[in-house]
């Protein structure tokens, strides 16, 4: 989580400080303003990267948020497609590890 975190820091300062690092294509139902999308990247990376460090320090409620966080970072991504598609693929899977790490107990693993 902490990585995906850095990840979309990384995204939605790099569109804050340069408007044309995205590119923006037409005929697209969820079209964004490049501004749009760089804020929503910071702000996913900032709920995720915090989410992350405080689940590395064993607090409970962080595994509910890194799954709620985990799931609407894939939405987006799902929604960033047309933009960048490899990192929004790249997003989405690394969003179901997440989903999935979060979700499975250590019995559950052995059991199976």
């Amino acid at each position: 989580m902490i990585m995906m975190g850095g990840w979309w820091l990384i995204s939605g300062i790099a569109a804050i400080f340069e408007n044309a690092f995205y590119a923006v294509t037409p005929n697209w139902i969820l079209k964004f303003d490049v501004s749009t999308w760089s804020w929503v990247h910071l702000i996913i990376g900032i709920i995720v990267l915090v989410a992350g460090f405080d689940l590395s320090s064993a607090k409970t409620w962080a595994r509910t948020v890194g799954v709620i966080t985990a799931v609407i970072a894939s939405l987006v991504s799902f929604a960033w497609l047309p933009y960048y598609p490899v990192w929004a693929v790249i997003y989405i899977a690394v969003s179901v590890a997440i989903i999935w790490a979060l979700t499975m107990h250590g019995h559950d693993i052995t059991e199976a």
